[in-house]
């Protein structure tokens, strides 16, 4: 170490000093009225120049050096130190934050750069007398999308809850909400609410988990600290909400009381009890059943509820003593999630509509699918053509094209065949929206072959939908075995159908028979509508048999008009 006078022009910038950004006006005044009066009170510490030169580069005093030059030195006293082998990031840093706060989002990339120097989390801690939490807090802020890092460096900063969420999400996103939100030229501040609000996740929290390690890994969920959250508490988090819910599912099923049932929730996130249930609010009785269900926020939540109990039997009827208990069934997590069902409806869709623009049909199969059409649930008739609703505004293109250029009703056998298909692409859908047409989609996707038309469903994005049995059955006729984590299983199924094809039994154009027959029983023709029947007029003065009768010609008039 020596002490040397030299022109403080003649020193040199360190490239990779900690201080980026300006500094405050105020604080530089201040330190040029201290120079004028008593001079610099603490020398600069310079190191000399490792790439051939004789000059020397500045450690620390890059500020008391400009105010010098500002204040007209010729020379100043600086003291000269070897070379760290960090190259002075560490010293540089204290020296700095000593004298002057540093902004930010210097602060993140000096400790990124110490980081990167071999200094360790602990080390910086304790150098810079703060907490290795607050350390690890200040590399996460650090990974913020390096746009962004400039424009807070200019003191428009989001408040720290937003700072947390955009810190959280990846760069790619950020990229993306960068990309909405960055400033004009006419506005230079950002809406920092709008990028959070972009950027946040739905959280799921390791302290509302009722499951242990072994459904954790089962499910794949990782944990990831809230660095921001106070230091005692609990603050993992996962954003894979399916996989959280699956587990606490499981563990749900797992755990049940004997008299118990695991329950839904409502639309105020009130938990549904069986009809006629009493809930009890006090201390529970042994004759007392338990609902079991899962919270707006995943937690685990249990109530008691009584069942009426059985009406007494009148004097000389059976002792109803022994009459039994209400049977409670619980809900197991069903093997398809919602989010499966809305997949399994579009490809069901997709492949009914391929089918019915490519498939051999016959002209009889074509107009008996026509009318099995128009009796789908969603005639309004609101399309599920391209994935929105068209409310039918392409069945005028359809019948346009039975036309002749004379605006003759003129058409061949081709252009009748192509414009039947086109209105049946139309109507039918199997989404889960307003444009489900229900069960007859299904029969029609079963009439034509449309099984034949689905796309591989061994995806990430299906597979994810599946509970673990229902995942696990999936390896039947595969070489692929159960794995002990359904993460595992997953992907191995991925890997072997990529190449492959796979269908889930579930998305099947096979319908199911009860709702087949309960669809059939309610759309039979059990008596002639009011719109059906003749004018009442003709029947008056008639008896009950008349009536019969002439319905019945009324009927026998249809058919014989549609031979």
């Amino acid at each position: 170490m020596e002490l040397k006078f030299v022109d403080p022009r003649s020193l040199k910038d360190n490239p990779d000093k900690a201080r980026r950004s300006k500094s405050n006006p105020q604080a530089d005044a201040l330190l040029l009225a201290t120079i004028k009066a008593v001079g610099i009170v603490q020398p600069p510490v310079v190191a000399a120049e490792t790439d051939g030169g004789n000059g020397f580069v500045i450690d620390e005093g890059h500020r008391r050096v400009k105010q010098a030059i500002a204040a007209g030195l010729d020379e100043i006293a600086v003291l000269v130190v070897p070379r760290a082998e960090d190259g002075g990031a560490m010293r540089s840093l204290v020296t700095t934050i000593a004298h002057e706060q540093l902004n930010p989002v210097d602060l993140w990339r000096a400790i990124e750069r110490l980081v990167a120097l071999g200094w360790t989390e602990e080390a910086i801690g304790i150098a810079l007398a703060q907490s290795v939490r607050q350390i690890k807090k200040l590399r996460l802020l650090a990974n913020v999308l390096p746009a962004m890092l400039d424009h807070m460096a200019k003191g428009d900063m989001p408040d720290e809850r937003q700072l947390r969420t955009i810190a959280a999400a990846s760069l790619d996103e950020q990229k993306e909400v960068w990309k909405a939100h960055k400033p004009s030229k006419g506005d230079r501040q950002v809406s920092w609410w709008a990028v959070a609000n972009g950027l946040a996740k739905t959280r799921m929290y390791a302290r509302d988990a009722s499951f242990g390690d072994d459904l954790r890994e089962a499910y794949g969920i990782a944990w990831v600290e809230d660095l921001f959250a106070p230091a005692d508490q609990d603050s993992r988090y996962t954003t894979d909400v399916d996989a959280f819910l699956g587990a606490q599912q499981e563990w749900m099923t797992q755990n049940l009381p004997k008299k118990g049932l695991i329950s839904e929730t409502n639309t105020w996130g009130e938990v549904k009890l069986p009809p006629n249930a009493e809930r009890v609010y006090g201390t529970p009785k042994k004759s007392d059943h338990t609902a079991m269900y899962l919270d707006r926020e995943g937690k685990v939540k249990a109530v008691h509820f009584r069942m009426p109990e059985a009406k007494k039997k009148a004097k000389g009827s059976e002792d109803a003593g022994g009459a039994d208990e209400p049977i409670v069934v619980s809900k197991p997590r069903p093997d398809v999630t919602r989010k499966g069902i809305e997949m399994i409806g579009d490809l069901r869709t997709d492949a009914l509509h391929e089918a019915l623009s490519r498939a051999p049909i016959e002209d009889d199969t074509l107009l008996a699918l026509l009318v099995l059409a128009f009796a789908g649930q969603n005639v309004r008739v609101d399309s599920g053509a391209s994935g929105d609703f068209r409310f039918g505004g392409r069945f005028g293109r359809h019948a346009a094209a039975l036309f002749d250029a004379e605006g003759k009703f003129a058409f061949d056998t081709a252009t009748l065949r192509i414009a039947a298909r086109g209105v049946l692409i139309d109507v039918l859908s199997c989404r889960e929206n307003i444009s489900k047409s229900g069960i007859v989609a299904i029969v029609a996707g079963g009439a034509i072959g449309a099984d034949g038309f689905l796309a591989n469903m061994g995806t990430e994005d299906f597979l994810s939908c599946l509970s673990r049995p229902a995942l696990e059955g999936s390896c039947a006729d595969t070489p692929v075995l159960p794995r002990a984590r359904v993460k595992d299983t997953r992907a191995a199924l991925v890997a072997h159908f990529m190449d492959g094809h796979f269908v889930h039994p579930a998305a099947l154009f096979a319908p199911d028979a009860v709702v087949l027959s309960e669809w059939l029983a309610k759309s039979a023709v059990t008596e002639v509508e009011d719109g059906d029947a003749p004018d009442a007029e003709g029947l008056a003065g008639e008896d009950q048999t008349a009536e019969g009768d002439a319905t019945e010609e009324f009927g026998e008039g249809y058919r014989e008009a549609a031979e």
